[in-house]
């Protein structure tokens, strides 16, 4: 069973893309707070969030693609409260 990720036992968990946007939403948020800060702990910790959220776009437009994969093969998740998964086992 999957916590956030929506499945056959999680229909109403999100897509990993609605995950990691809200994730680099938060990142964001935070890394304004010490853009200002000189100190080189920050610096390096600006730096760090910078690299983190280009993976992080990156990964949406991974997951954008295999989310634009299935719903081109099997058509959009057909049953909202769940059932058998497009691929996979179940």
């Amino acid at each position: 069973m999957t916590h956030f990720l929506a499945s056959e036992a999680n229909p109403d968990g999100y897509t990993l893309e609605e995950i990691l946007r809200t994730i680099r939403k938060d990142i964001v948020a935070r890394t304004q707070k010490i853009a200002g800060d000189k100190r080189p702990e920050a610096e390096r910790v600006l730096s760090n969030n910078i690299r983190i959220l280009n993976m992080i776009t990156e990964a949406i437009a991974i997951a954008e693609d295999s989310t634009k994969t299935l719903n081109k093969a099997f058509g959009p998740r057909a049953n909202p409260e769940g059932g058998k998964p497009r691929i996979g086992n179940p």
